[in-house]
């Protein structure tokens, strides 16, 4: 079975056949993915049923679903590690379908990082320049550079044991980036990290995506990290595409109630004409008096959010709510058991089917 590090040393190995233009800028070339009517089965089981999805040069792209939706699938159909059993794959005009990993061009950042235990910071970044035999003072040069990027030149000699969890995860997107990819794919790689870390972070790896003009496709399953870096994101489950959208707009119109759901809390109220709309708990009005359309019931129990108060309220009719409102509104005084009436404007209620 294929391991962490052959896969690394794959993915980074000199191409010995014709394959895309490398090791150039990566604002020089197209950087754009494109997949048509992409798939995987296994046997009679389908994985992932057909794709039709367009990554924009440049763009921080986010795939992002739950546990066993295909997105790792997906991600690893981008990267050549697995052959799709239908349709094919476009890194800008060049049809990369059938070639190997180390042919496309991209840089990879894995899930637990597959640093090299053995080599220091240096060396490990140093490695996919070493495999593709690029001259020493080029090697130091670009190390460097990207050392310097990620902010960490001082522990250039030290091994991965020796750093935290956000420094090595440092280590593994300066080696993703070191040969100048124009494709960086990265696999739930702030997972691992703390809440406060993975914030930080989040922003770096935003700031660093930015200034080297890279396409990044990112998978994860963590709703806010997608919401917060996503130029785009896809929403995957059971193998199909729910919906591509800016974050914003998946979040306010999502295009079905597995969206809603999957995207944060979401409460589901009956149209006018006996359809069906999400509207999102910061769009509730609470108030202790009727305050014109809406519903009434009691606060169950509230939650404190810091800078927000999160109610769950017990509507008369069955069935609940949830409205998150500002700490410092009048109506985070209600307390639980107290009657309430939640209203909406029309507008923030988005009809979803």
């Amino acid at each position: 079975m294929e391991t962490t590090r052959d896969r690394i040393i794959r993915a980074n190995s000199k191409p010995n056949m014709p394959s895309l233009k490398g090791d150039s800028r990566a604002s020089s070339r197209s950087n754009s993915i494109t997949l048509e009517g992409l798939g995987k089965s296994y046997g009679s089981t389908t994985v992932l049923h057909e794709i039709d999805l367009h990554v924009k040069p440049g763009e921080l792209f986010t795939i992002l679903g739950p546990s066993g939706s295909g997105k790792t699938t997906l991600l690893s159909l981008i990267a050549g590690m697995a052959a799709p059993t239908r349709g094919r794959l476009l890194i800008g005009d060049h049809d990369v379908t059938a070639l190997e990993p180390a042919q496309r061009g991209i840089g990879v950042v894995f899930q637990n990082y597959a640093l090299f235990p053995n080599l220091s910071v240096f060396d490990n970044v140093a490695f996919p320049l070493s495999i593709r035999r690029r001259p020493r003072h080029e090697i130091v040069e670009r190390v460097n550079e990207m050392l310097e990027r990620v902010q960490l030149t001082a522990v250039r000699d030290r091994r991965p044991s020796q750093l935290s969890g956000g420094q090595q995860q440092r280590v593994a997107l300066a080696r993703a980036l070191v040969f100048r990819p124009s494709i960086v794919l990265l696999d739930e790689p702030l997972g691992a990290l703390d809440r406060q870390l993975r914030e930080r972070l989040q922003v770096e790896l935003k700031e660093l995506q930015r200034s080297l003009g890279v396409t990044m496709i990112l998978v994860t399953h963590d709703q806010e990290e997608a919401l917060s870096l996503s130029d785009r994101l896809a929403v995957i489950d059971q193998g199909r595409l729910q919906q591509v959208a800016p974050p914003n707009e998946a979040y306010l119109r999502p295009a079905n109630p597995f969206v809603a759901t999957f995207l944060g809390m979401a409460n589901f109220v009956e149209t006018p004409d006996g359809g069906q709309a999400v509207v999102r708990p910061e769009r509730l009005r609470i108030n202790r008096e009727q305050d014109g359309f809406g519903v009434s019931g009691h606060v169950r129990h509230t939650v404190y959010l810091g800078p927000s108060i999160r109610q769950h309220i017990a509507l008369d009719g069955g069935g609940e709510m949830v409205a998150n409102i500002p700490a410092t509104a009048p109506a985070a005084s209600i307390s639980p058991g107290e009657r309430v009436h939640a209203s909406w404007r029309a507008e923030d209620a988005w009809p979803c089917t």
